[in-house]
């Protein structure tokens, strides 16, 4: 969830609006009962995102913390992936900002107090222009603080430089619109020497496109002399970073969402990871990973616990849910993982980065999400997310402001999840205002999520697929019908999805005897019991099936 959004009840939503008149949510509104609703909803754990303190047009200075530049902020709320302080969190998400980390240690209490554990972002690439901690603790020297400026690069500078270069401030942006001008907001913000932009740009002049309000941290890697790397002895960044990742596990968050994580060596994580592990062993560590040749090495020898299936799963099933791809995109997907680290990868459909399923942008019908989302969730025995408000159909309408008209929810801008808000329903967290189909969606995503947390076969079980053994690609549309089975020694399930929007099957699935002596069933016998433990129904065999549009079943396969 997003926590600046996720509790925000007002309805205003004015195009670049400010927190008093598009409201703001807090850590407060995560409450009791939001959060048991969610461990209901199937929830185990919760990522908190935009937790820590970031660039913002909005003036906290009375706290003493310095006003930003808008030219080097995007958005009037500020991108949270642009931190500003490391040590402190956002002072917008606090009912009394002064005492915010307070708010945030009680939200972390009772968030586990209630079953679920929690994870927040750390963003080790980059930080904002602005990057100045007024909350490190005693002894703490902070990023840049001992840095040569007069050299491009040395290993334990932490960020990089440009001698004799002053930033150029890329023209064309404007976070607050025509009609208002943001804090400074003049074109004139300085940086002499310009410090490189933080996707790994460097020149003085950033273009708008780049991460332009941001500054690339430095691991040891001379980018601009071949990538020649300094690792040994461990450099200074590295050390600091350490550091911030135990004061926060210390705080007893219990995993980190790692920005961009192949922007930063694999060798840092490879010896960080272990240390913080040190300190709170069963913290988790999920990367934002985005190259598959890299998947093994990040899991391997950097020690991550999770990494996204963004470029492979997500990808072929978002394709799939707009009428544009084909099955056999999942068969390559499980093909590939099913090399040793299937286990190890995060599946979604939704999340701040990516558009709504509802939106026009994306497949326009929240309910294609059903096939896709099954299949995310039962795939395989790694975790799966969901976004908060995709369970009701959230489509992410409206010019937000920085954002524009994308088919995403802002992360920049203060505004209200109108679908959410319904369910959100003045604070009861019960859906009161729900459509009968959003409930029924949502109803949906709980009886999955459930299932998945509860079966054995889903949890563990290994997978076998039945595309080749039922010839789907010739006897049915190749992008309609997906089948595969899941087995322990004890628990065996057959799911079936159907990715049309028009055509009901009933389907005649052949499962061969291979796989029947593999789920440690008698190929000879015929008689099984089948229950559909998904929708709640018994189903007397696999060949009277029936699948309406959109739709998906998991069926218990037990002998009679």
């Amino acid at each position: 969830m997003m926590v600046r959004l996720f509790g925000n009840q007002k309805t205003t939503n004015k195009p670049f609006g400010s927190a008093a008149e598009n409201g703001v949510g807090k850590f407060n509104d995560i409450n009791d009962t939001a959060l048991q609703e969610l461990k209901k909803l199937g929830v185990s754990h919760v990522w908190y995102t935009g937790v820590l303190e970031h660039a913002t047009m909005a003036d906290y200075s009375k706290l003493g913390i310095a006003l930003d530049d808008a030219d080097v902020v995007k958005g009037r709320a500020g991108s949270p992936y642009a931190v500003k302080d490391y040590y402190d969190v956002d002072p917008d998400l606090a009912a009394d900002p002064k005492n915010r980390m307070k708010e945030f240690e009680a939200l972390v209490q009772r968030t586990h107090k209630n079953g679920l554990k929690l994870l927040i972002d750390f963003i080790p690439n980059h930080v904002a222009r602005s990057y100045k901690s007024d909350a490190k603790p005693a002894g703490v020297v902070d990023l840049g603080e001992k840095d040569d400026k007069t050299k491009a690069f040395t290993v334990n500078n932490n960020f990089y430089y440009l001698p004799g270069k002053s930033l150029v401030v890329p023209k064309g942006n404007d976070p607050l619109g025509a009609a208002i001008k943001g804090p400074k907001e003049d074109g004139k913000y300085t940086e002499t020497p310009a410090k490189a932009t933080g996707n790994d740009v460097f020149s003085e002049a950033p273009k708008i496109d780049d991460w332009f309000e941001t500054t690339k941290l430095n691991y040891g890697v001379d980018y601009q002399n071949g990538r020649k790397t300094y690792f040994e002895p461990v450099p200074d960044t590295w050390l600091k970073m350490r550091d911030i990742l135990v004061y926060w596990a210390k705080k007893d968050v219990d995993g980190f969402r790692c920005d961009v994580a192949e922007m930063v060596p694999v060798e840092f994580w490879a010896w960080v990871i272990p240390e913080v592990k040190k300190v709170k062993p069963n913290i988790i560590f999920l990367a934002e990973a985005y190259n598959p040749k890299e998947y093994r090495k990040y899991i391997e020898q950097g020690k991550f616990d999770f990494l996204y299936d963004k470029v492979g799963l997500y990808d072929g099933l978002r394709r799939l849910m707009r009428g544009e791809g084909k099955t056999e995109d999942i068969t390559k997907v499980w093909s590939e993982e099913s090399r040793g680290f299937s286990s190890h990868m995060l599946r979604f459909l939704e999340n701040h980065d990516e558009q709504r399923i509802a939106s026009k942008d994306f497949a326009g019908d929240p309910l294609r999400a059903i096939p896709a989302m099954t299949v995310s969730a039962t795939l395989g025995s790694g975790p799966v997310m969901i976004y908060f408000g995709q369970e009701v159909g959230e489509p992410g309408r409206g010019a937000e402001g920085f954002s524009g008209e994308d088919g995403r929810t802002t992360i920049f801008d203060y505004w209200g999840v109108p679908e959410h808000q319904k369910w959100l329903n003045g604070g009861k967290f019960d859906g009161g205002k729900l459509s009968l189909q959003q409930k029924q969606l949502r109803d949906f995503y709980s009886r999955l999520l459930n299932l998945c947390s509860s079966h054995e076969a889903l949890r563990r079980g290994r997978f076998y697929e039945l595309q080749d053994a039922n010839n789907l690609a010739k006897e049915y549309n190749d992008k309609d019908l997906y089948a595969y089975l899941r087995y322990t020694e004890n628990k065996r399930v057959l799911v079936v999805v159907n990715f049309s929007a028009t055509k009901t099957y009933v389907p005649t699935l052949k499962v061969p005897p291979t796989a029947w002596k593999l789920m440690g069933l008698d190929p000879l016998r015929t008689q099984f019991n089948y229950t559909d433990v998904l929708n709640g129904r018994a189903v007397s065999s696999t060949s009277r099936v029936t699948l309406p549009p959109l739709s998906a079943v998991v069926l218990e396969i037990n002998p009679l």
